[in-house]
């Protein structure tokens, strides 16, 4: 029986591979075992801070700007110069580190490539594994993928898009590699393989001496944004890198934030390039912070987009904050995917992506997400047509007005309807997403859009919300209270429009049953889960005793 080689403190509870055993070398492990030694005091006094927060939240309170910090929102410093290699990042393209997407997405025309061991993934042991395995073939530019089906094998292109990660959030465990006796945690794997590995070459092949490049996840408040800094550093250190090498762009996507974006960025200022809106899970952020306020009852998701008041405003104010800090301000994803079969509704959708696009590059957004292939054109040729020839608009779209943005503007109570429409809608895709996600898949191709966890989270926690406080569906001109009672009836009614959909051999060989009860309970459950993929974490992970050993 084959064994990995760990270190000491550290052991291995997931499937032998010998693959998986070139990255899971014991220095490597030793690495990432020295960040989980050196950082967790820190993360656990993050996680506790959030937890205060949210009593704070729940008693009544509101996040706001922080008095104790204004001196760094009101002064002049400017985060370190942009490396080239990453100056134009007008159109990015997002997904899984699945083998043929890397391919696929790197091959795609986009600037950027961000490789995701988070929402856009089940973090499954292979997943995880096949995912490091798969990065750095890409970086070595050895990747390939013969598709059986099709016959046809996929290799990199001469040009193909800079390579981005990012890993999991703070708060999940990696719970298949154990250090001193507890679970590693998820993002410390991620970061710390990863770099590893690859830190040298694509220093050398990519990056034009600098990187790796990053995307960070759920952060809350500038002292997360600390802890990676601090974590870069001493990655740089021990790989004997110039400081200021690796370089992130920070997600802003919860609600507490978007309030706290000059001192993120002013903690990351030697390893910044920029801020994102992340705009699906910012919305999942907003019920969850007023989870406790039923006055802020949202309408139906669909309602919820970027002419929104607060979501105009929180997409305005971090266009100011970035170009005033002299790096990116990256637009939010656009979700579409192909629609093949009718080309008017393509084209139909096609033109709403376009006017998305417009009206952030417009607003000074230096790039922008997309999910498919199929939308980088599109996008590319709204971003080129509208930034004079220029790599971005940093320098140019300064948006002096977006300083009377105010605390009250960032919380404004969106507008619109809530509908029973609305509730299935949720329900269906919360359910489809959760049992892709039980089977492996974390980025889920449905209703012509392409899903991932944060579309999940926020049909959950407006399920949970409107259940929780009675509100009452008036999208149809008939008012209906939401009940535990309707709810029911909707899931049962849901599960078999299900069924009909994908049909009976998918919906029998799947885990939509489970799925659907995974669901119920957590739209239902008095106090609202923080995440739904960590109370369904457990129910992927698979352990294999006895495959690491010290030698």
């Amino acid at each position: 029986m084959s064994f990995y080689d760990v270190p000491d403190g550290v052991e291995i509870r997931g499937r032998y591979d010998h693959q998986f055993a070139q990255i899971l070398t014991r220095d490597a492990l030793q690495f990432v075992a020295g960040l989980q030694r050196e950082f967790r005091g820190q993360v656990r006094f993050a996680m506790e801070c959030r937890r205060e927060a949210k009593k704070r939240y729940n008693s009544g309170g509101s996040p706001g700007f922080d008095p104790a910090t204004r001196f760094i929102r009101e002064s002049n410093w400017k985060c370190a110069t942009v490396p080239p290699a990453v100056a134009d990042r007008s159109v990015e393209i997002t997904g899984p580190v699945e083998r043929k997407m890397i391919i696929n997405a790197l091959n795609s025309g986009s600037k950027v490539f961000m490789a995701d061991f988070e929402d856009a993934l089940s973090p499954s042991w292979e997943n995880l594994m096949k995912g490091h395995v798969n990065l750095r073939d890409a970086i070595n530019q050895t990747i390939t993928f013969h598709d059986q089906a099709r016959n046809r094998v996929y290799k990199l292109n001469n040009t193909i898009a800079k390579l981005f990660v990012r890993p999991r959030g703070w708060h999940l465990p990696e719970a298949h590699i154990i250090i001193d006796g507890e679970p590693a945690i998820g993002c410390l794997v991620d970061f710390g393989l990863y770099f590893y590995h690859n830190h040298s070459m694509y220093r050398s092949a990519h990056g034009a001496g600098f990187g790796p490049f990053f995307y960070l996840p759920k952060m809350e408040n500038s002292r997360e944004a600390r802890i990676w800094n601090n974590i870069f550093e001493q990655a740089e250190r021990t790989a004997g890198i110039e400081r200021g090498s690796i370089r992130a762009t920070v997600l802003i996507e919860t609600l507490p934030a978007v309030f706290q974006m000059d001192e993120i960025l002013y903690e990351l200022r030697d390893h910044s390039v920029g801020l994102n809106c992340g705009r699906w899970d910012y919305i999942f952020s907003y019920i969850k912070t007023f989870q406790a306020h039923p006055d802020r009852l949202l309408p139906d998701r669909v309602q919820v987009g970027m002419t929104q008041h607060f979501m105009r405003c929180y997409s305005d104010l971090l266009i100011r904050t970035c170009h005033r800090r002299g790096v990116h301000a990256m637009g939010g994803m656009a979700a579409q995917i192909p629609i093949r079969d009718n080309p008017a509704a393509n084209e139909a959708a096609l033109e709403l992506v376009r006017k998305d696009k417009l009206r952030e590059v417009r607003a000074g957004h230096d790039g922008t997400w997309a999910a498919h292939p199929g939308l980088i054109k599109p996008i590319l040729e709204v971003f080129t047509s509208n930034m004079a020839g220029k790599a971005n608009q940093i320098q140019t779209a300064a948006r002096e007005d977006a300083d009377a943005i105010t605390e009250e503007d960032l919380v404004q109570m969106p507008h619109g309807t809530r509908s029973l429409e609305g509730l299935r809608l949720n329900t269906r895709v919360g359910i489809q997403y959760l049992a892709a996600w039980l089977t492996g898949t974390g980025s889920v191709p449905l209703y012509n859009l392409m899903e991932d966890a944060a579309t999940a989270e926020i049909s959950r926690v407006q399920n949970w919300q409107w259940i929780k406080y009675g509100a009452v569906l008036n999208g149809n001109g008939v008012k209906i209270r939401v009940t535990p009672e309707l709810f029911a009836k909707v899931v049962e009614e849901e599960m078999e429009r299900i069924k009909r959909e994908v049909g009976l051999e998918k919906f029998t060989r799947g885990r939509y049953q489970e799925a659907g009860k995974i669901f119920a309970k957590q739209c239902t459950t008095p106090e609202l889960d923080d995440f739904l993929t960590l109370d369904a974490y457990n129910l992927i992970v698979v352990h294999h005793p006895k495959t690491s050993a010290r030698l």
